[in-house]
C-alpha cells in the first residue's frame, strides 16, 4: 500500500546520499520533495504540515549541521518523525484484572469488522487465550452466519443467541454474553457490533448503548486503509460519538495509498494497535510503528520476518533435519520437501523478500516471482516413489518421464531439477563437513586428530637406551649453526636414495658446504 511513497522517499534520499555537506537549500528542497510525496499518498494536509515543521526545524539544528554524515542524519530524522506520527511506541491490549476482558469492535459496513474479529479471536487463541466471540451485528444480513463460519475456521466458540438479519436486541445479546462467558471460564469475549454504509444517530446510539451495557476494557475503531480522507473524518466522528481506546488498519494489502491510515492516530490520538494485511485468518499483526516506518523507508522489518519464521516452522522437525545434518546423512529430496513447504507456510515469496531492506530498488523484479513455481516443484517430488526420493541417482530416462506424466510438467523440468537438487546435496554436504557443524564427521574426525597427537605427544619409550638418548638430543646445542645429534645420513645430507625422490627446487642443501664456508670466515 506505501509503495509509492517510499518509492518517492527513497529517490529524495538517495538525492541527499550524494552531498557532503547539506545547506538551508538542500534541506528546503527535501522538505518539498517529502511534502510532495506524503500529500500524493494522501496524508491529511495538517499531518503533512506537523511533519515537516518537525523535519525542518531539525535538519537545520546543530543535529545534522554537525554531524559526520549529514544526509544519514536526516533520514534518522525522518524516520523518528514517522514513528512518532504512526504512534511512537507498540500499544498493547490492556487485560481486566478480573476476567472476561471485554473487546468492542466498532466501525462503518464494509470496514471488516466479522473477520477481523475471527483473526484477533485466533490471535488470541495463539497467544494462550480462550477468547469468546459474540454475535451483536443483528442488523446486517447474515452477519451472523458469517461471524459462526469465522469463528469455526478459527477454532473459536460463538455465542449467537439471534438469528440476525433484523431480529434480536444486539444490547441484550452483549450483557448476556458475559454471564456465558463466565460460566464457560472465556477470559476474553470479543463483540461484533452494527455498521452502517455511513455515520447516522441510530448506529452511533447502539454503539453506545452497547458500550455502556459492557463496559468494554478496549473499544476498537476498525478502519478500512483503502477509503481515502474520509477515513479521518469518520474516526473523528466515532471519537466524538462513541469514543475508542484504539485503531485497527484492514486492507492494508491493497494497492491504495493508503496515506489516510498514517493520519487516523495524528487526528485522534488514539493508537493503531493492529493491522490486517490479507483476506486469510492468519493475516493479521500487531501494529509496530518502527518497523511500518522502517518498510515505508525501504530499511526493512527484518523482527516481522522472524516472528512469522517462528510461528510457521515446526521446532521439532527443524531439530530432526540439524541433527540429520550433523550426524552425515545425505539430504535427500523429501528433506528437500520438507524445507520448502515449511518456506511455504510463510506466505508469498514476494512478500518476504519485500521485508528485506533495500528490497524496494528491485520491487518490479519481485512481483515477477511466481509462487506457483514452488508448487510445480512440489508435484514433481510428490510424484517420485520413495526410493527415488531418497535416492534421486536411479532416476534414469523412463523414470523421468513417468514422473513427468505424473506431475503434468515437461522432462526436462524433471532433469533440471534433479541436477538442481544434487548441486544442492553437495553444498549441503560442504557446509555439515567443511564449517565443522557440532556432530559432524569433519568435527569428529578433528577431535580424534587432536585426541590422537595428544596422546602421541605423551608417549615414552620403555627401552631407558632410547629414552637417554632422546633426552640428549634434546639438551646437545648447535654447533657452527648445524644442529648436533641428528641421525646418521642427516648431518650434511639427505640419506642414498632420497635425494632424487624430491621435486625441483626442493633439494636439501649440502650442510658440509655451508659449515665449511662459515669456518673460512672466521
Amino acid at each position: 500500500m506505501f509503495e509509492t511513497l517510499s518509492d518517492r522517499l527513497t529517490t529524495v534520499f538517495s538525492s541527499l546520499r550524494s552531498k557532503g555537506r547539506l545547506s538551508e537549500a538542500d534541506i528546503n528542497a527535501t522538505a518539498r520533495e517529502i511534502r510532495v510525496a506524503l500529500l500524493e499518498a494522501d496524508v491529511a494536509l495538517p499531518v503533512v504540515k506537523d511533519f515537516i515543521a518537525h523535519v525542518k526545524e531539525r535538519a537545520t539544528g546543530a543535529e545534522v549541521s554537525q554531524a559526520l554524515n549529514p544526509a544519514q542524519q536526516v533520514v534518522k530524522i525522518v524516520n523518528e518523525e514517522l514513528i512518532e506520527i504512526l504512534g511512537g511506541e507498540t500499544r498493547h491490549i490492556r487485560f481486566a484484572k478480573t476476567p472476561p476482558t471485554v473487546i468492542m469492535l466498532a466501525g462503518l459496513q464494509g470496514a471488516g469488522k466479522t473477520t477481523l474479529a475471527g483473526k484477533l479471536a485466533r490471535w488470541l487463541k495463539q497467544e494462550g487465550h480462550t477468547p469468546l466471540l459474540v454475535a451483536a451485528d443483528l442488523q446486517r444480513p447474515n452477519a451472523v452466519q458469517q461471524l459462526q463460519v469465522v469463528g469455526e475456521r478459527a477454532g473459536v466458540p460463538v455465542f449467537a443467541p439471534e438469528p440476525g438479519s433484523g431480529v434480536g436486541d444486539p444490547v441484550h445479546v452483549a450483557r448476556r454474553s458475559l454471564d456465558e462467558a463466565r460460566r464457560a471460564l472465556h477470559d476474553v469475549v470479543i463483540i461484533d457490533t452494527a455498521g452502517r454504509l455511513g455515520i447516522d444517530a441510530e448506529m452511533m446510539q447502539q454503539a453506545v448503548d452497547i458500550r455502556d451495557a459492557v463496559r468494554p476494557d478496549e473499544v476498537l475503531f476498525v478502519v478500512d486503509a483503502m477509503v481515502g480522507q474520509d477515513a479521518v473524518n469518520t474516526a473523528q466522528a466515532f471519537m466524538d460519538g462513541v469514543g475508542f481506546d484504539g485503531v485497527v488498519l484492514t486492507k492494508l494489502d491493497g494497492d491504495a495509498r493508503g496515506g489516510a491510515a498514517l493520519s487516523v492516530r495524528h487526528i485522534t490520538g488514539r493508537p493503531i494497535m493492529f493491522a490486517s494485511t490479507g483476506e486469510k485468518l492468519e493475516d493479521f499483526n500487531v501494529f509496530h510503528p518502527d518497523r511500518m516506518a522502517g518498510r515505508i523507508l525501504d530499511m526493512g522489518d527484518i523482527l516481522t520476518l522472524i516472528e512469522q519464521a517462528e510461528q510457521a516452522f515446526d521446532a521439532q522437525q527443524a531439530e530432526k533435519m540439524t541433527t540429520k545434518f550433523a550426524s552425515g546423512e545425505d539430504f535427500t529430496l523429501e528433506d528437500f520437501l520438507e524445507q520448502m513447504m515449511m518456506i511455504r507456510k510463510l506466505g508469498p515469496i514476494g512478500n518476504l523478500l519485500g521485508m528485506m531492506p533495500g528490497m524496494g530498488q528491485v520491487r518490479d523484479q519481485i512481483k515477477q516471482i511466481d509462487d506457483k513455481d514452488l508448487d510445480r516443484v512440489a508435484a514433481i517430488i510428490r510424484s517420485m516413489t520413495p526410493d527415488e526420493r531418497s535416492n534421486p541417482k536411479i532416476i534414469n530416462g523412463s523414470r523421468r518421464a513417468r514422473i513427468a506424466r505424473g506431475s503434468g510438467v515437461q522432462v526436462g523440468e524433471v532433469s533440471a531439477l534433479v541436477t538442481r537438487f544434487f548441486e544442492a546435496q553437495k553444498m549441503v554436504r560442504a557446509m555439515a563437513g567443511g564449517m565443522g557443524l557440532p556432530g559432524s564427521p569433519a568435527r569428529r574426525n578433528a577431535k580424534k586428530q587432536v585426541k590422537a597427537a595428544k596422546k602421541k605427544g605423551k608417549q615414552r619409550s620403555g627401552d631407558p637406551r632410547k629414552r637417554a638418548m632422546g633426552n640428549q638430543r634434546a639438551e646437545q646445542p648447535a654447533v657452527d649453526g648445524v644442529p648436533q645429534g641428528l641421525p646418521p645420513g642427516l648431518g650434511g645430507q639427505l640419506p642414498p636414495g632420497l635425494a632424487g625422490q624430491l621435486p625441483p627446487g626442493f633439494q636439501m642443501p649440502d650442510l658440509d658446504k655451508l659449515q665449511s664456508r662459515k669456518k673460512k670466515d672466521k
